[in-house]
């Protein structure tokens, strides 16, 4: 008895507990619809057309094929002049023809101008076409000659890597004591150029000069560890200097000066050092003006 009866109370417990779990637990597969299949199709709707014996051909009817029609223009209004053929003109000379093709696409391949142009002139203004399709910039004709002082490869490390840049330095001057110091960097070095070009006209300045193209005194600048030194020359003598600072006293224009690098050989600073010596210089009218003296009396 003992026995049957702990069998009923286990048995008991368990559909108690049975009871308990929510119904979601189960496993039992849900039913679900049968998923259908079918394609509804829509019937097509046929317009009726016209046939071909329907159509009205009674205009036609008229008409004689082998019968040659005339056609009869409309009447010219009052004070119409009909314009000459172009077989009744004047026939033009080969100077005409060529003037004529000079207008529309330049002077000819032989270089003689028909109507008295500058070919020259003209072939500047023309923009040339690369084989690529780009249209090349012309070169800025402002008085300003370019001379390159150094092209160097500089390198940038980043985070993916090290980029490659191309550094330029050029200076600009008309020969006429204006002169400029510019750099630029870029990817190629005909951009680095270009870019430097346009730095050194942003940074013009003017050279005071006798009249035998030499300076009116000496003078030294430095422009980081760099330093210069100039001194004015006798007639004859030339440019005795070598490197940045040469290339700057001749695009400048200057003749006849004596310069000196000292301490860096740096071309950018030795460069820039130039410059800074030339700005230190004054003419001879400007120190008798703040001396308030005629100009006579300074070599007295």
């Amino acid at each position: 008895m003992a026995a049957t009866t702990t069998a009923i109370a286990l048995t008991l417990s368990s559909f108690t507990l049975r009871s308990t779990i929510p119904s979601k637990t189960f496993f039992f597969p849900k039913p679900s619809k049968p998923i259908s299949l079918r394609r509804t199709f829509r019937p097509l709707s046929l317009t009726p057309q016209a046939k071909s014996s329907d159509i009205d051909t009674s205009f036609f009817d008229d008409v004689n094929p082998e019968e040659d029609i005339v056609f009869d223009p409309p009447t010219p209004p009052e004070g119409f002049t009909p314009p000459p053929s172009f077989d009744e003109g004047p026939e033009e000379t080969e100077d005409e023809i060529a003037a004529a093709y000079e207008e529309l696409y330049g002077p000819a391949y032989s270089g003689v101008s028909v109507l008295g142009n500058d070919v020259y002139v003209m072939d500047s203004k023309v923009k040339k076409s690369s084989a690529f399709g780009k249209v090349k910039k012309e070169k800025v004709r402002d008085g300003f000659e370019e001379r390159v002082v150094q092209v160097r490869r500089v390198t940038k490390v980043v985070k993916g890597g090290k980029q490659l840049h191309f550094r330029a330095i050029v200076v600009v001057g008309d020969k006429q004591g204006q002169v400029g110091v510019g750099v630029g960097k870029a990817k190629e070095v005909i951009g680095a150029v270009q870019k430097s070009a346009v730095n050194a006209r942003r940074n013009i300045i003017t050279i005071p000069m006798t009249k035998y193209l030499t300076f009116p005194h000496r003078s030294e600048g430095d422009y980081g560890a760099a330093k210069v030194m100039l001194r004015p020359a006798a007639p004859g003598t030339g440019v005795i200097a070598g490197g940045a600072v040469r290339i700057v006293l001749e695009m400048a224009g200057v003749e006849n000066a004596l310069g000196k690098q000292l301490g860096s050989k740096n071309a950018l600073n030795n460069a820039r050092a130039t410059v800074v010596a030339v700005q230190k210089m004054k003419q001879f009218r400007e120190v008798a003006q703040e001396r308030g003296i005629p100009m006579e009396e300074l070599w007295k």
